[in-house]
């Protein structure tokens, strides 16, 4: 496209003050400038803007007065904790597992700045005794879980495969691909280990104007988490326009994905459970939650929005919503919370791409630093001037056909990682406390003793959610440490 095409384009589009500084560019920069603007689909901008501002007054939005919202109707939920329903879930995920049918879906295009970290937040030490990272420790989770499907299915070592596709941000790709690098993809073969790269769009003024990071450079910022829908579609690299996540499901004959947030030290990777549960309700999406802490935790549940599954956030209920309680329970009415702990099946991926256009973006007021187009002098706000927009995960839950709720215990599954060391809440040592406490419940449930004050961590390459521990019962643990296989827990006992 010629540059007086592409000038034209965004004319039309009432975005032509990309070009102000055009004619000051030396070669290099209008070329990057050029490149950036012919790959941006201005027009979709421009849809996306308006109907994220229509929505956000109201007019489109579900939040709307005209909405109703309501607690998931009996039935719609079901909850583990019940041995022979487990281990019938369980059973059927593994089987499939073992049958190749079975990916992973990794959102982890978060930094750890709000850690005092510049790493991908993946990279995280939680301050464990075998200071591994959160990538590390949902890596081991993987081949443990490949290891568990093979001697169950009774097929041969090596044979089962999860692929792992891991979704990072511009910011975070190359960090990443350079983290799993030098740590040998943590014993994964590399070719089932993805890389890719969610989207970005523009910043923008509140009246929809592209801002301008440099003279030569679009302000953007990544998509959000419901940006993976995109990204699934979009090359994987350059080299090749046709090789995609779903394209790589596709040859692989995946039927199903797990998807999961990087930040949760105590996800369960893959969880048999999880998958078994949603294959036999016949789920083409389905989501795992934990009971709400409290009325007022900060937390979106899973509820019914206009008689459909969605994700209502805690912001969008009343105080009376919030604290009504189930006459028959005496739980939370609205008590499901949403975890961005996923399922789908790789048919219903594919399909996202038909309604997407119908789903608005949600606006976060940010301070944008930019161009002034006057001055060329670069603004950096004090407050916010603009807006990113973003999808969220779960804006596709109304437009499934078949839904299905699992509700899980908090302690076993949660533990998210937001906040700096020492907050006290959803920071690295509440992370560290809650992983350790699971390994001791672990070995206790094994039919050992650990002693006040041991703190014992376990490779998930050892247990994957606490099997594989049978021969330490009877066993005393008097000393702290971590192990790597069953044998050295002899050591500590």
């Amino acid at each position: 496209m010629t540059i007086d095409t592409l000038r034209k384009r965004y004319q039309a589009a009432r975005q032509e003050h990309l070009f102000t500084f055009w004619s000051q560019l030396d070669p290099e920069e209008q070329a990057s400038l050029a490149t950036q603007l012919n790959a941006l689909d201005i027009e979709r901008v421009n849809r996306i803007y308006d109907k994220a501002i229509r929505s956000e007054s109201g007019a489109l939005s579900p939040t709307s007065l005209a909405a109703t919202i309501e607690p998931l109707p009996k039935g719609a939920s079901e909850s583990v904790g019940t041995l022979v329903k487990d281990e019938e879930w369980r059973k059927i995920g593994l089987e499939a597992i073992a049958r190749g049918e079975v990916g992973v879906l990794l959102m982890a295009g978060g930094q750890g700045t709000r850690l005092g970290s510049t790493d991908p937040k993946g990279c995280y030490d939680i301050g464990l005794p075998s200071h591994k990272s959160l990538f590390q420790y949902q890596a081991e989770r993987i081949a443990r879980l490949q290891s568990v499907a093979e001697v169950e299915a009774r097929k041969p070592t090596g044979s089962v495969v999860i692929p792992w596709y891991v979704m990072t941000s511009g910011p975070t790709r190359e960090a990443t691909e350079n983290f799993f690098k030098s740590n040998s993809y943590f014993g994964l073969d590399s070719k089932n280990v993805i890389i890719f790269e969610q989207g970005t769009l523009p910043c923008l003024a509140d009246d929809g104007t592209v801002f301008l990071e440099t003279p030569s450079r679009v302000a953007v910022a990544p998509d959000g988490n419901g940006g993976l829908y995109a990204a699934t579609r979009s090359p994987i690299s350059a080299v090749n326009k046709s090789y995609t996540v779903l394209s790589d499901l596709g040859t692989r004959k995946i039927l199903y994905v797990h998807a999961y947030c990087v930040d949760n030290c105590l996800v369960r990777v893959a969880d048999p459970v999880f998958l078994g549960y949603s294959i036999q309700k016949q789920a083409d999406c389905a989501a795992k939650v934990v009971p709400k802490a409290s009325p007022t935790e900060s937390v979106g549940v899973v509820a019914y929005r206009d008689s459909k599954f969605s994700v209502v956030e805690y912001s969008e209920i009343t105080k009376e919503q919030a604290e009504r309680r189930d006459s028959e329970t005496g739980e939370l009415s609205f008590r499901a919370g949403n975890i961005a702990n996923h399922f789908y099946t790789t048919a219903f991926l594919n399909q996202v791409e038909e309604f997407e256009e119908q789903l608005a973006f949600h606006i976060a007021r940010k301070k944008i630093p930019h161009v002034d187009l006057k001055t060329k002098e670069v603004v950096r706000p004090s407050k916010p001037n603009g807006m990113k927009l973003e999808m969220f995960v779960f804006d596709v839950f109304p437009f499934t056909e078949s839904f299905a709720v699992l509700e899980v215990a908090r302690k076993e599954e949660f533990s998210p990682l937001k906040n700096a060391p020492g907050t006290g809440s959803d920071d690295p040592d509440t992370s560290r406390r809650d992983l350790l406490a699971q390994h001791k419940r672990f070995l206790e449930n094994a039919g050992a003793t650990v002693q006040e004050g041991v703190e014992i961590e376990i490779s998930p390459l050892v247990s994957y959610a606490g099997e594989g521990l049978e021969s330490i019962q009877g066993k005393i643990f008097t000393r702290s440490g971590s192990v790597e296989n069953v044998e050295e827990l002899d050591v500590l006992a």
